[in-house]
């Protein structure tokens, strides 16, 4: 066999050789494409300080990824449908290693920003692809294994992520959270070339960049409205977003019911078993991403754990979703889509039920459990949606239905992020307004403690700060009648510190308890909805025939025609 591999997938009359090898170079793009979201959890109270980030900056340090990367999946979907799927998996982590080192090197939020959308936009090319690629090698009687270890690796990049990034902080500043992306992306494109056969539709129709264009206007001013409404108000901006995303998703829906070879068939969504699927995936990953943001929070400013420590206690997490994707592997055929994503959402509604204990008094063993919890409904839920969303489309559009996946996906995460986060920021505030009432705390330092559990946290320290200093200045003093004035002075700082400390922790874990019981309200709804969609076992909603599914023979007519 050469060494580089250059012969179509399409063109070959057996099964690929290395195809479980090519899955471990896919399963490595997706880690490097996931991790670097979430790595950054951990590497932003360090950008906060070097950078000097304002609370807006940091959001969109963090958002500035989101926005391209779920805007331009079906866009880059379709174009490595008709001309490479290999050339986008590629191409989009060579974009993504450009991004992450121009990124190590900024030195304002601007920079830092623009690199970041950079990154967002290779990762745009790199999702889609490596679902596409993952259909196209693999036999459909293989496929569900395959998606199954795929889900799993985007399962476990959610927890790896701080944990990697934790490692490198012990010894290193921000910047090498972003500079370990490229030798990995090095890793992978060599991978890609060695190890994974170029594929792209036998037949692809002309692309309907109308289509595609509309759906980058719709789908990127929602996530902007969902990031920007919630965290900075519901002002012009938003608002205008809002418009923007109603008007570009109605004139997509009928651009796309007219035309003859749309980007998109949407009225696949009015298929039960594709809607469902769909409304899960995204359901679940509101859950997922929201409670992963403020448990990484608690864990570091109201438990105290260092970065490397918080990404080791997320690793239950990352060992239930392995755990829960090898038994979905075993069990979807035997019990059908519909009960195991059922399953997985009853299960993650329950693990956030259970976040609702949360107070000043829990402690990590506390979450363990939910943590297992959620890591394992994720493996049951999230492989049997994605192969049945996948099974909807035909061989030539299986970029389209990994970007459909992987939007949905996105879109949750965002969701996740900004709903129940506005929740947990909103009854944070209020709940240290509470806690402070009546105490002597200046009104500027409130506003500020206000702002986030590390700001609060900041405000607590700076306190303790001002009463060491008095304390060293009482020991120094040579009048009596001034030092026990100082000491008293400073002993009253301290005091005020200890209180400080104890109202950000009591109300954060107030909060954490708070989003926890509206995230599992939604998902519990979303369990009786998506439960009513699935179509029973046996009716085109088990793995790999989901509704729509092109029929087995596609794969072969298409590499006929196309020798």
């Amino acid at each position: 066999m050469p060494l580089l591999i250059n012969e179509p997938v399409e063109r070959m009359d057996r099964p690929y050789a290395r195809r479980w090898w090519a899955l471990l170079v896919l399963c490595l793009s997706l880690l490097i494409a996931v991790m670097a979201n979430t790595a950054l959890t951990v590497a932003a109270p360090d950008m906060t300080r070097d950078l000097g980030l304002s609370s807006s900056d940091l959001q969109w340090v963090i958002d500035a990824y989101t926005v391209p990367y779920a805007a331009l999946m079906l866009l880059f979907g379709a174009i490595g449908d008709k001309y490479s799927r290999r050339g986008a998996l590629v191409l989009g982590l060579v974009v993504l290693s450009a991004g992450a080192g121009a990124g190590a090197l900024s030195d304002s939020s601007t920079a830092v920003i623009a690199s970041r959308a950079a990154m967002g936009v290779g990762a745009a090319m790199i999702m889609p692809a490596t679902l596409s690629l993952l259909a196209a090698t693999f036999p459909r009687e293989e496929r569900a294994k395959a998606i199954t270890l795929w889900a799993a690796t985007s399962g476990i990049a959610i927890a790896a992520g701080p944990l990697i990034a934790g490692v490198l902080l012990e010894d290193y500043g921000w910047a090498s959270t972003f500079l370990i992306d490229i030798p990995v992306a090095a890793v992978a494109v060599v991978g890609a070339f060695v190890l994974v056969p170029p594929s792209k539709a036998a037949k692809a129709a002309q692309i309907d960049y109308v289509g595609g264009l509309l759906s980058v206007i719709w789908v990127g001013a929602l996530i902007y409205m969902i990031i920007q409404g919630p965290n900075f108000g519901w002002g012009t901006a938003a608002v205008t977003a809002a418009v923007v995303a109603a008007v570009g998703l109605v004139l997509f829906v009928l651009w796309e019911l007219r035309h003859p070879r749309p980007v998109l068939d949407v009225r696949k969504f009015a298929e039960r078993g594709f809607s469902g699927s769909n409304l899960a995936v995204a359901l679940f990953f509101v859950a997922v991403f929201g409670a992963f943001y403020y448990l990484t929070q608690h864990l570091q400013f109201v438990l105290d754990y260092d970065p490397l420590e918080t990404g080791v206690r997320m690793l239950p997490l990352a060992g239930a979703v392995f755990v829960g994707s090898a038994l979905t592997g075993f069990l979807t055929p035997r019990l059908g889509h519909k009960v195991m994503v059922t399953a997985g959402m009853v299960g993650g509604t329950t693990a956030l039920a259970l976040l609702t204990a949360t107070d000043a008094s829990t402690s990590y063993g506390d979450f363990v459990l939910p943590l297992v919890i959620l890591g394992l409904s994720l493996g049951f839920a999230v492989s049997p949606c994605t192969d049945a969303i996948m099974g909807a489309f035909p061989e030539s559009e299986l970029g389209v239905g990994g970007a459909v996946n992987d939007t949905s996906l996105e879109l949750g995460g965002s969701l996740g992020i900004a709903v129940l986060g506005s929740v947990l920021a909103t009854s944070y505030s209020d709940g240290l307004a509470e806690e402070t009432a009546g105490s002597k705390l200046p009104a500027s330092a409130l506003e500020k403690a206000q702002d986030s559990v590390g700001a609060g946290g900041g405000v607590a320290q700076g306190i303790a700060q001002q009463a060491r200093r008095l304390a060293e200045q009482a020991a120094g003093s040579d009048s009596p009648r001034k030092a026990a004035e100082l000491k008293a002075q400073a002993s009253e700082l301290a005091q005020g510190a200890e209180q400080m400390r104890h109202a950000v922790s009591v109300s954060f874990s107030d909060a954490v308890a708070h989003a926890s019981m509206v995230g599992a309200v939604v998902l519990g709804i979303g369990t009786v909805v998506v439960a009513l969609l699935l179509p029973r076992k046996g009716r085109g909603a088990t793995t790999g025939t989901a509704p729509g599914a092109a029929p087995e023979t596609d794969r072969e007519l298409e590499a006929a025609e196309h020798r």
